[in-house]
């Protein structure tokens, strides 16, 4: 049994709990949020059955080639976490998963119309890209037990600091008063410029071949729009791209207003944003790092070795790191926190996707 029909399912449920936040943001009406939340677990339960399909199917495939392997074996090596797809797939998981959480604990289900449309355009990404949904044979490198354990809480770890990545930039439109200070203009800034390079990334993925696709990550990053051989469309797509900047800097404080009628204070979401990171940061350090270590050792012989993806994650960690002793040691609240929340998740999406599409190493099949 196929689990794609399940993913589409979700997918579409996914993109109508999208139509439907947003309606909910328009008419304030509680049964249209009662049906956004709905749809939303509903697309979440389809999903968790096509993901535990693909692991079944997945393990079949693993005992058929190693038909030695036991029960216990099999099941880690088959965890659906192993290439891009699947990593993207969990990752929209975790990232709903943490939605659903935040919106029963704080009862606010207006943040459903900034998180679905992530889970929508993740799940649509995998579909342009033109990324592999085979189950493909385990390289040497990931098999190994510790794959489910270090991918699993790496990625539930990237989900709380996604939220914490909302509530942070939530939080600095709400308290701002003016386009002027330095902590909304860095916000903004760093916000834009990820926004650019995501959508400069899609615009790669549309303008190449399916084979092309597959070079993208070392060959093609960029070089449609922003890396142009062609002078004039490189020369665009910089006034293009600076242009966009200001206008998310000069019309983002114009969210303060829809962020107030929501009923979300700056209070609550310092709160979620503290809470989303003090559960993140843990997670990313005994799955990411530590486990991380540990498995390269086995594999490479070597518990670190400076490898792209190494370096990255560790300067993850430390973003996140300086969170907490700031706010802990240096009673930092409020703006200079929020900042280093965005910060942070910048962080995270470079080393998952950017490290791989611009650098090389030890991590590469982590592409396919």
């Amino acid at each position: 049994m196929s689990g794609g029909i399940f993913f589409d399912i979700a997918a579409g449920a996914y993109i109508a709990a999208m139509i439907t936040y947003i309606i909910y943001l328009v008419v304030r009406n509680k049964t249209v949020g009662l049906v956004a939340s709905t749809i939303t677990i509903a697309g979440f339960a389809f999903q968790s059955t096509a993901l535990i399909i693909r692991w079944v199917n997945s393990y079949y495939f693993w005992m058929g080639s190693h038909p030695s392997s036991g029960l216990v074996e099999g099941l880690l090596r088959a965890a659906p976490l192993r290439n891009l797809y699947e990593s993207l797939i969990f990752f929209v998981w975790s990232l709903i998963l943490a939605h659903i959480l935040v919106e029963f604990k704080y009862k606010i289900r207006s943040l459903g119309a900034f998180v679905t449309p992530l889970a929508a355009s993740a799940l649509l990404f995998i579909d342009i890209s033109g990324t592999s949904k085979a189950i493909q044979p385990l390289i040497p490198a990931l098999q190994s037990n510790w794959l489910l354990f270090h991918v699993l809480l790496s990625f539930l770890g990237y989900a709380a600091f996604g939220i914490s990545f909302g509530a942070g930039a939530a939080y600095l439109i709400t308290v701002t008063e003016s386009r002027k200070e330095i902590p909304y203009i860095v916000g903004s800034v760093i916000v834009g410029i990820f926004m650019v390079v995501l959508i400069a990334m899609g615009i790669d993925f549309l303008s190449l071949s399916s084979a092309d696709r597959a070079q993208m990550i070392q060959n093609h990053f960029l070089k449609t729009t922003l890396k142009s051989s062609s002078g004039g469309v490189a020369a665009a797509s910089w006034v293009i791209s600076i242009a966009f900047i200001c206008a998310v800097w000069y019309f983002g404080l114009g969210l303060k207003k829809v962020l107030k009628s929501l009923s979300l204070t700056p209070a609550m979401l310092d709160d979620i944003a503290y809470k989303s990171i003090a559960v993140g940061f843990p997670l990313f350090t005994i799955g990411g790092l530590i486990m991380g270590a540990i498995w390269a050792n086995s594999a490479w012989g070597k518990y670190w070795t400076w490898d792209p993806k190494e370096t990255w994650s560790l300067i993850t960690w430390f973003v996140y790191a300086l969170y907490l002793h700031a706010r802990f040691v240096g009673g930092w609240r409020g703006k200079r926190v929020a900042i280093l929340a965005i910060i942070g998740f910048v962080a995270v999406v470079f080393t998952y996707l950017g490290v791989n599409l611009v650098l090389s190493g030890l991590h590469a099949y982590g592409s396919g």
